[in-house]
């Protein structure tokens, strides 16, 4: 007899599955993630973060955004754990956390627009 109470048996084993499924607040977690990610001046922002530390009037450039937008973006990212900052002087660099969950995010997005990490190259 499942536990799960579920209404159909159809061979599937999904009471095993289920057993193995993440709690309710792991998912929230990435789901966060994934809303940083549905954002593409954000997405262009981590992009060029996978591949070098940059302080904000250099993004702010490259993106031709202002500095206030840009660091309203890096807030966020930083939030939710993808990057990290140091402070150098005056300057804050900002660079791709070296945590799992930022990693993996990198190599997608490389994967995704098919080109090789200039890192590697």
């Amino acid at each position: 007899m499942s536990h799960y109470n579920l209404p159909h048996s159809h061979g599937q084993n999904i009471e095993h599955i289920l057993d193995k499924m993440p709690a309710v607040a792991d998912f929230a977690e990435v789901s966060e993630t994934f809303s940083q990610l549905g954002d593409a001046t954000r997405l262009r922002i981590l992009w060029i973060l996978c591949h070098c530390e940059e302080c904000v009037s250099d993004i702010s450039a490259a993106m031709g955004m202002s500095a206030p937008a840009v660091s309203h973006h890096l807030k966020l990212l930083k939030t939710s754990g993808l990057i990290t900052s140091r402070r150098e002087g005056k300057e804050v660099y900002y660079k791709l956390a070296q945590n799992d969950r930022a990693q993996i995010l990198h190599h997608a997005l490389d994967n995704m627009f098919a080109v090789q990490c200039p890192g590697e190259e």
